[in-house]
């Protein structure tokens, strides 16, 4: 069976670089799956989750905002690499990590609630971030994944 290649890229680490069978990501223009043989495509991303699968095992991460490129490679194989603002693997978000981003993310409205604070891009990405761990923390909680 022909598989992709995924490589995630956040500006502090590589957070994933597999072969996988296919791939959905949140995009600025909904959600998509990119297969084996996709077009070349290149788009923006918004928060949410990429949830690749490797033989029938879906392998979640939180991701906020970036781009995505698709493309085929000189072999024939399609590369698709996530540079991502921010991407962890669900299996880093522990129930702790989780109890601290609910706590910053109620931490950081209160602040952006005083009209004086200045840097208000940097408390708003950082919320998106923290809000977007427990979300997909949420939606995975129950369900069976790679870890």
């Amino acid at each position: 069976m022909k598989q992709l290649k995924l490589k995630i890229i956040t500006p502090e680490r590589l957070i994933l670089e597999e072969m996988v069978d296919q791939v959905s990501l949140p995009t600025t223009l909904g959600e998509i799956t990119v297969l084996p043989d996709h077009i070349p495509l290149i788009t923006g991303l918004t928060s949410g989750d990429v949830v690749a699968l490797v033989n029938g095992e879906h392998v979640p991460m939180a991701v906020v905002g970036g781009f995505l490129e698709v493309k085929q490679d000189e072999n024939g194989i399609t590369n698709v690499a996530v540079l991502a603002d921010f991407a962890e693997h669900m299996s880093e978000l522990s129930d702790e990590a989780i109890e601290k981003a609910k706590a910053r993310a109620e931490e950081l409205r209160k602040q952006m609630e005083n009209k004086e604070v200045v840097d208000y891009e940097h408390f708003a990405a950082e919320l998106e971030r923290s809000l977007t761990r427990v979300k997909i923390a949420d939606k995975w909680r129950t369900k069976k994944y790679r870890k």
